[in-house]
């Protein structure tokens, strides 16, 4: 058996591709012994991706999201059943994270000319996820107040990376690797049967602590603070800046390790949003999943089952 994989493994190369899609950076690899083979299935998860961007747009006036955006506050709208169950696992991560990760927002809709401002955007702080009406039976959407709105932003990448991912297994492609914008889905093993970690998949992120870190049929997401010190003439950072310039928050990055990319995507910001001590909470009372946080002292902590050499 040893020698077996032995000869797989020297007939075995990793084939890469980087492209741009739906805004990001993406690498797809798949691990195999025909280019010509490597590069249909890497066109054929292009494609789902591809895809996956249409379905989610709000600019297009045909897709379903902007069909529901349209009809907030007027009517609930029959969507597919890929774009209902998409909403109600979103739904469902809002309420894990207690309103942290939300595909709500409000457009600052006036209900009438006469209306200031003032009143218009206060509507932001009570629109939230749980304006969102689902019937299962009916499938369809409904956002109870005018002005309101859905985004995928948060997750996108994810579901069309754990989408692409599908499309290249039924295709016969049993290890591989796709990096979306940095966050990193994995299946299978790499050429020599070791499993894939974190600098194997992406070797741009040798330096990172957690480098060697077994992600082989995981996902892993990682959101940087890349406000970690601002001041009160920032413009960028949308966290509450102190008038010292100190720092904000003392994490610098969280990365979430999670059986789908979907998931860790959604996961990776409101856990660098509610903090070391809660966020390991969460993350620990949670089947499957696993985090990795750095402070800005460069101090990592792994949650419960992730050891780091």
């Amino acid at each position: 058996m040893l020698a077996l994989n032995k000869v797989l493994a020297n007939n075995l190369t990793v084939y890469r591709r980087e492209m741009r899609l739906m805004g990001n950076k993406f690498e797809i690899s798949v691990v195999g012994n025909d280019p010509v083979w490597a590069g249909e299935k890497i066109n054929s998860a292009i494609t789902e991706i591809n895809r996956v961007e249409k379905l989610l747009s709000t600019f297009s006036e045909d897709s379903e999201v902007n069909a529901i955006n349209r009809n907030a506050g007027i009517k609930p709208v029959k969507v597919s059943a890929e774009i209902f169950k998409l909403i109600d696992r979103s739904l469902q991560i809002s309420e894990l994270t207690y309103g942290a990760f939300d595909i709500t927002y409000y457009s600052g809709y006036k209900t009438d000319a006469h209306q200031d401002n003032d009143t218009a955007i206060s509507s932001y702080t009570i629109v939230n996820y749980k304006d969102v009406v689902l019937d299962a039976t009916a499938t369809t959407v409904f956002l109870k107040e005018k002005g309101m709105r859905i985004g995928f932003g948060a997750n996108s990448k994810g579901y069309a990376a754990d989408r692409a991912k599908y499309i290249l297994q039924t295709e016969g492609v049993s290890n591989g690797v796709i990096n979306a914008g940095g966050d990193l889905l994995s299946w299978g093993l790499q050429p020599d049967m070791e499993p894939w970690t974190v600098a194997a998949a992406d070797p741009r992120q040798q330096n990172q602590p957690f480098a060697d870190l077994d992600i082989s049929n995981m996902a892993v997401a990682t959101s940087v603070n890349a406000e970690k010190y601002a001041t009160i003439n920032d413009k960028k950072s949308g966290a509450p800046k102190p008038k010292n310039g100190f720092t904000v928050s003392e994490i610098k990055s969280v990365s979430i390790l999670s059986p789908t990319a979907e998931f860790a995507d959604a996961m990776a910001t409101p856990v660098m949003t509610i903090g070391v001590n809660a966020g390991m909470y969460l993350i620990n009372q949670l089947n499957q999943i696993g985090c990795v946080i750095i402070d800005d002292h460069n101090r990592v902590y792994p949650s419960k089952g992730i050891n780091i050499a």
